[in-house]
């Protein structure tokens, strides 16, 4: 991503403003002043800043940056990652659901199923997908195409970024709750290896319905919680400007959740967030996917159910 159309955050004002001095020497560099020893220097500065900065991040800050808007989406990934893929439309009992898009493709030569939340990269997609937002007929959608892959025996990728799923009243008139438990359900039950990843944001029960998996990968940045930080500290505090002290208390991050085994693996970022350098962080992911569906490959439909109810069962006592 080019710097002029690079989107800052808040804590970045200090590599903001090394970035913008480097742009001024570069322009005076190209009407043939001989500056190219004070870029570097400043270029290695900023590399330094950027670096320091993005080892000590605070769980707010991470949400921040899990939040970016340049960060790359489902759809990007699906990109990047999926050959001849085909998106499946509808529930077959109310409608097509765009804030979560499904469908087959190849991966690395072989047959998956791809399921995962689109939050947009513009105004008017991310109108058209609902901030990645999901209502009923999402769900419903999504244990169509997680039945679909198990009859053929597809493995199952889920890409998670989601705020969480759309409390509208039209979605909960429809059953929105129902139609999470369902999914959930659908994760569980499936006889073949099934692999998410939380790409940004892993948000309530609108991510647990897809994240249910045999392996759950989370990149370096991105947050998982069951609720988000301003919500939290809207019902614990009646103060939603105590989001930064709920995000730090609830244990968001990768690291803490690593830590937790409520995820199997973390995926490194590059310096910066996955925005700074989106076709490595895609080719990275796409090399941990390969990896956790060929750990699973060889075991049988009932062994993979019981693997993965083992596995959440362990949570359950670890956190006991």
């Amino acid at each position: 991503m080019s710097d002029h159309i690079r989107s800052y955050l808040d804590f970045e004002k200090p590599v903001a403003e090394l970035d913008s001095k480097i742009d001024e020497l570069r322009a005076l560099a190209a009407s043939g002043s001989d500056i190219g020893e004070e870029i570097s220097r400043i270029e290695e500065k900023a590399g330094q800043a950027l670096h320091d900065l993005y080892a000590t991040l605070t769980p707010w800050q991470k949400t921040q940056v899990a939040r970016h808007p340049q960060r790359p989406h489902c759809l990007d990934y699906i990109e990047g990652l999926i050959a001849e893929f085909t998106p499946l439309a509808g529930d077959r009992k109310f409608g097509e659901d765009e804030a979560l898009v499904g469908g087959f493709g190849r991966f690395r030569g072989e047959s998956i199923c791809v399921i995962g939340q689109e939050k947009g990269a513009s105004t008017e997609s991310r109108l058209k997908h609902n901030f990645g937002m999901a209502r009923p007929e999402g769900y419903r959608k999504a244990v169509r195409l997680m039945e679909l892959a198990d009859r053929f025996g597809i493995p199952v990728l889920s890409l998670v970024d989601t705020a969480g799923a759309y409390p509208g009243i039209g979605a909960e008139e429809r059953g929105q709750a129902e139609a999470i438990a369902r999914s959930t359900d659908a994760c569980l039950s499936l006889g073949v290896p099934n692999v998410a990843v939380i790409i940004g944001e892993g948000g309530s029960g609108g991510a647990i319905a897809i994240a249910t998996a045999s392996r759950v990968l989370m990149l370096e940045h991105a947050i998982y919680s069951v609720i988000s930080p301003e919500a939290a500290s809207s019902i614990l505090w009646r103060d939603a400007a105590k989001a930064q002290e709920a995000a730090t208390s609830m244990k968001i991050t990768a690291q803490d959740l690593a830590r937790f085994g409520v995820i199997d693996s973390i995926l490194k970022e590059p310096v910066g967030g996955a925005h700074r350098d989106p076709s490595a962080m895609i080719a990275a992911t796409g090399e941990a996917v390969a990896q956790a569906i060929g750990e699973l490959s060889g075991l049988d439909a009932d062994a993979i159910r019981k693997q993965r109810r083992q596995k959440f069962l362990d949570i359950g006592r670890k956190l006991a």
